[in-house]
């Protein structure tokens, strides 16, 4: 039981460790990124209400092998559900916090709360599914996860920079994208997956090699650029491109 609960812990928190390490100038507190940790943990809870809900009405509606009912599953229901969740936790908690004041501190929240609902849910895959199935998570679902929160995290970052500027559109805009583009990238990753087919795992592989490679790519470089977001010239794409 230990070995098993080590293996789907572990993935998750060497990730955090990793983001967590790339903030050079101000350290988040320890005990924030904990909460962050448990309390996105803990949407898997309402994340499994609303999917398990969701999906049994959809199916009342149309054939679960059509591919429209793959398409609300994945887009709508488990990565709206799911990043819906994140989003909620990370805003509630972060958004007015004294110590978001670093550009970088966006992505460093979001990742937080993100492999926190990864770790959860991992516990109660690899519990059920052994060694193997942790072995696969750890670099599919586990990095996937993270990815999904750094993409959430980045427009966040952007979002508070704006709101520090008065700038509402701008920030208005930003949230939407910080849930929109994470929602959209994790309902792709399911999709390609739920499709049982090899032409989409081949575009699955592709993608997830893809979005990997950009976010640790994105990671470094908002971790060079980190500055206090009251002292940072403002542009809406502050931060340039992969």
């Amino acid at each position: 039981m230990r070995v098993l609960l080590a293996a789907a812990i572990l993935p998750a928190i060497l990730l955090l460790l990793y983001v967590y390490k790339k903030d050079r100038i101000e350290k988040e507190p320890k005990k924030l990124i904990a909460k962050l940790f448990l309390f996105g943990g803990l949407t898997i809870i309402s994340a499994m209400i609303i999917e398990i809900t969701s999906c049994y009405l959809l199916s009342r509606v149309m054939s679960e092998n059509s591919v429209s009912y793959l398409i609300i599953e994945n887009f709508l229901i488990v990565a709206g559900a799911e990043e819906s969740g994140k989003y909620l936790i990370l805003k509630s908690e972060t958004w007015n916090s004294p110590h978001f004041d670093y550009s970088y501190d966006a992505v460093v929240y979001a990742v937080s709360v993100s492999l926190g609902f990864a770790a959860f849910e991992n516990v109660l895959y690899v519990l059920s599914g052994g060694l193997g199935v942790a072995l696969l998570r750890a670099v599919l679902s586990i990095p996937g996860h993270a990815v999904f929160s750094v993409y959430m995290g980045y427009y966040y970052g952007i979002a508070k920079k704006a709101s520090v500027n008065d700038k509402v559109s701008v920030e208005e805009t930003n949230l939407s994208k910080a849930l929109i583009v994470s929602s959209f990238l994790h309902g792709f990753y399911d999709f390609c997956l739920t499709m049982e087919s090899g032409w989409f795992l081949l575009i699955f592989l592709v993608f997830f090699i893809l979005i990997v490679i950009f976010a640790f790519r994105k990671v470094n470089k908002l971790s060079y650029e980190d500055a206090p977001l009251r002292e940072m010239p403002y542009y809406n794409d502050y931060y340039n491109g992969y």
